[in-house]
This record gives structure tokens, sequence and C-alpha cells, in this order.
């Protein structure tokens, strides 16, 4: 029924969450510009109110007003995200998670915890100090830990320790008519049933609204070493990664930085190395012993393929020091041209294929009129480019669509993936019909049973899904 004064099912919808939320539902102009994007260079888009739940209950009355008065929902963190995810292109509700954040529990004797969905990875670093316990997944920016599974996000360890995918043990979620579902078990393993929460984590809240975590944690290595390694060509870069790799080192990361974004750290973090290819490494083990064999072994695949001047960190604060750099390595590339944004873009390849694509790619950027970047998880066989594009120039962000358009299609036909952390928002959609094939029609109709009036997060990931 209409309150008075109303019309639109927008005011409608408006009053209906300010009786429920009180001040906790904004509709202000300032409060809905600062949720209209993420870190992308994709066109703001706000929505008509931003509501801030304490709980998974408040969270499922905004679901279930969203549904009455039909408008969209987008879910929002910490609004790091880089393909348009929570842009509100079609308006309606932003649901902003940051202010539940409380960390339910950590289970030391059983290495997990549950946390609420607007926790932040650095938040749960600190709760987690003295247990002797770590949560590994490092996407660089202080994200959400919510939306670092909406995204299936990863970063530097995954090479050893694995994504979102393998780290989440199970979800609260809400569902698009508010009902509220647990997926999951805190046991290791389970048979029973589908894996719901695999459907979830990843699906960008096009399917739900995810609330609360259960994680997987890890044991704290007892050793730990760090090293920074420059080479004669990105080619001699890429082959040791894949080397190293291919012999089963266990390295906890491996980080590729080309020679532009080497040049931007340095002037960006102060730092002072070699302008060249270079990998990052790290190194976890239970012992000493077994971190030394590992750098012999790494130091001597880097040496023979143009490996020199590696630069060891053992120290804690020198190995702070060093991955620091490494995760400044965005706002370094910004700030190569003042008022620039960066378009970041990503593509995973199977490591075999990943010194071929690194060297294509970078022929394609000759001649370009504006700076690029590379920066990768290279022991995934997953890289980023960054065009530090002038955000009015339309010919600078054509060419940047089609560097990136070429750069996409060269992994698919490698096997790879057109995005192996970033995810699809709207900037990925059209390559997932190449990617995916009639997978994606199985897709579309999950959508349709969970979400019929399409309000989840409509526009991204999946487009056409209401035809």
């Amino acid at each position: 029924m209409a309150s008075p004064g109303t019309t639109s099912p927008v005011e409608q919808a408006i009053h209906a969450l300010k009786l429920r939320l009180g001040p906790r539902a904004n509709d202000t102009q300032a409060i809905r510009e600062h949720h209209s994007r993420g870190e992308s260079y994709h066109p703001s888009a706000a929505p008509d109110v931003v509501c801030l739940p304490r709980d998974t209950a408040e969270v499922a009355d905004i679901l279930k007003i969203s549904a009455r008065f039909h408008l969209p929902v987008v879910p929002f963190g910490a609004g790091t995200s880089l393909e348009g995810h929570v842009n509100a292109i079609h308006g309606g509700i932003t649901i902003d998670l940051r202010g539940m954040n409380r960390i339910v529990r950590v289970g030391v004797d059983d290495l997990d915890a549950t946390v609420e969905a607007g926790v932040t990875r650095l938040q749960l670093h600190k709760a987690l100090k003295n247990t002797g316990l770590m949560f590994p997944i490092d996407p660089g920016a202080d994200a959400t830990i919510g939306g670092m599974a909406a995204t299936r996000a990863s970063g530097t360890t995954a090479v050893r320790y694995g994504t979102m995918r393998e780290n989440v043990l199970g979800l609260t979620l809400v569902l698009a008519d508010g009902t509220v579902i647990k997926t999951g078990t805190r046991a290791r393993k389970s048979s029973a049933g589908y894996d719901l929460t695999r459907l979830f984590v990843g699906s960008e809240g096009t399917l739900g609204v995810i609330t609360e975590i259960a994680l997987r944690l890890h044991p704290l290595p007892e050793a730990v070493s760090a090293a920074v390694c420059g080479f004669d060509s990105i080619q001699g870069a890429v082959e040791t990664v894949i080397a190293t790799i291919q012999l089963g080192v266990p390295i906890a990361r491996i980080e590729l930085l080309d020679e532009a974004q080497i040049d931007a750290v340095n002037r960006y973090s102060k730092t002072t190395y070699p302008v060249a290819p270079t990998l990052f490494f790290e190194f976890h083990s239970d012992s000493e012993r077994h971190v030394a064999d590992q750098v012999d072994a790494v130091q001597a695949l880097a040496s023979e393929r143009g490996g020199r001047g590696f630069e060891w960190a053992t120290r804690l604060e020198d190995r702070e020091r060093l991955w620091q750099a490494r995760h400044d390595a965005f706002y370094a590339a910004v700030a190569l041209r003042p008022g620039a944004r960066a378009w970041t873009t990503d593509v995973c390849v199977p490591i075999s294929r990943l010194a071929e694509c690194v060297v294509d790619t970078r022929k394609d950027h000759a001649g370009a009129p504006f700076p690029i970047c590379l920066v990768g998880h290279a022991g995934d066989g997953n890289f980023h480019l960054m065009y530090v594009l002038d955000p009015s120039s339309t010919a600078e962000i054509e060419e940047a669509g089609r560097l990136n358009e070429r750069m996409v299609l060269r992994a698919l036909a490698m096997g790879g993936t057109c995005s192996g952390e970033h995810g699809v928002g709207t900037g990925k959609m059209k390559y997932l019909q190449a990617e995916h094939g009639p997978a994606l029609d199985v897709m579309r109709t999950i959508k349709r049973a969970l979400d019929p009036d399409n309000r989840m997060n409509p526009g991204k990931m999946i487009s056409e899904a209401h035809s």
C-alpha cells in the first residue's frame, strides 16, 4: 500500500526501507554517488538508495522490500572491484555490507573461522594474531571477505593455498525473495547434495547476497624467505616461473612485474629495483633447511634463464616492505599519469602457454598512446594489464578495448579464461559465450530459477538471462 505523498515504486520502496532501517537507508546524493562505482574504468551508475544493514535479518527484509517493489539489488563491499560489479546500472538498492563486520568465531583446533561479509582481509589478519593461524588469500586491496567470496578472489598466494573457491567451507546468504539459506558445513569434506557453496562463490551478487562466510585457515609457516630477481628478458622470467611449477617446487608466491611496472613502483614506493622484468618470490616451509633447498633450486633455475641480482629478505619487516611495493602496483601505475584512470584487465592460461601469451601480448603494445603495465600471479598462469588512460579520450578507450580483446581472445584460444580473478561484472560479459558455449545456457537457467525477476545485480555476468 502506497504511503501518503509517494507515487513511484522507487519512492515507495525508499519509504519502506526508511521505516525498517531509519537513517541507515540513505538516498542523499553524496552517499549514492559514493556507491556508484568501484576501482574500474567503467562509467559510474548510482543507486536510488543505499542500505547499511547490521545483520542477516535486515538483509532479508531489504530483499523482501526489493521484491515487493521490483527494484534491483546490488551488494557492495569495499568498492575495490575492477569489472563494474558494484555499479548500479539499473538503479535500485545498493546494500553496503561493511557494517556487518563481526568475527563470529575462530576455531583454532579446527583451523577455521566464521565471519560476517563486511569483515575485511586486514581485520581478519589482526584477529588471527597470536593464534598461529592465517587466512592466506591476498588480493592486494583490503577487500571485504564477502566481496572476495562473491568474486572468487585469489591473489599472490594462490599458487600454494588456492583461491576463495578452495578456502570457503560454507555460506549464509539471502536469496532474491528474502529466503535465508546456509550452504556447506564446517566438515572438511561432504558428499551430501549439490555443492551450493561453489555455486555462490563467484556468483558476483547475481544469485543472492552473502552475509556470512565459514573459512578454512592455515598454520603459519615456521620458516619464510622472500626474494626479488631481475631478468634480461620477460621470456626468461616467465620461463623461470614455468620451470619452477613444473618441477614441483612448493613456492608460496611468485609474482611477475614487467619493466614498465617496476619503473612505476620505483617512482611511487621509492624503491630502487633495476628497471627490468622482475620476479618476486616467497618460500614457506616448516623448516629453515627446506626453505633453503627451495631457494637454491629456484635461484639455479633463474640463473640459467637470465636472472641476476637476487635480493633476499628473511626478516619480517624486510619481507613486508618488499611485498608492499608489489601491492602498490595499481596505485603506482595510475600515478605515472596524473589525472588518469586505469583500465585493469586480466586473463589466465595453462602454465605451459604463459610465456607465449605474455610475449605476444606485449608485442601488441608497441606504439600504444598510453602507459601499459603488466603484473601477474605468474605461478597460476594469471597476469594483469593496466592501461593508464585519459578518461576523457574516446580514442584511448577504444584502443584499450582493442588491445584487451586481442589478449582475451588469445587466452581463450590457448585454453585459458577471460578472467583469472577479476571476475566478469559488465566488462567481460561478451566473452562468456566463447569461453563456455552451451554451458552458458545452463548458467542462465540457474539464474532464472533463483532470480526469476532479474533483480539481483542485473546486467552483470550473464546477458539476456531472461530473454
